[in-house]
């Protein structure tokens, strides 16, 4: 029966002990226990204050990669719009050189071909003034074939040439 009802002896040094006990967990048991949940509890907030602080560096890494790629995207299709243009510039260049070059080949063709034809022309009256010397030579041999018809030809230039002085004075 002394296990269900103790006895008083034995109910006051369980208490002492347990007072000891106690006294001794206040003063050295307890501190370090609270101070180590209290360690634990401020690694635990730190690292969700830190897990915090990351998730918002992480959205604002991908807000600036987003706006980076929105940069990205507005440079590369203004370069693609200026290489347009300069594509264009330089096809509209090289089409005005080439329409330059063309109606300067027309025009030297267009000389070339002006001085072939006088060069033609002075030829041809070369050759007719030739044949008409000829012809006139031959005209003049046959009336001159006979002396009376040479006195007759002189005696004509003299008179014209005397006409011609009395005009001139």
């Amino acid at each position: 029966m002394d296990l269900l009802i103790p006895s008083t002896g034995l109910l006051f040094w369980m208490t002492i002990v347990f007072l000891i006990v106690l006294a001794v967990l206040w003063k050295w048991g307890f501190p370090a226990i609270t101070k180590m949940v209290k360690e634990r509890k401020d690694y635990i907030d730190d690292s969700l204050r830190k897990a915090h602080e990351a998730n918002e560096k992480l959205a604002n890494i991908q807000k600036e990669g987003e706006s980076i790629l929105q940069e990205a995207r507005e440079k590369q299709a203004a370069v693609l719009k200026e290489a347009t243009a300069t594509r264009d510039a330089i096809i509209a260049k090289a089409e005005n050189q080439a329409k330059d070059r063309g109606a300067q080949l027309i025009n030297d063709a267009k000389a070339e071909i002006e001085q072939e034809k006088q060069q033609a022309i002075r030829e041809i009256r070369g050759q007719v003034a030739e044949l008409s010397v000829k012809i006139a030579e031959k005209i003049i041999k046959q009336q001159l074939a006979t002396d009376d018809k040479q006195m007759e030809l002189i005696n004509k230039i003299l008179d014209d040439v005397a006409v011609s002085d009395k005009a001139a004075k």
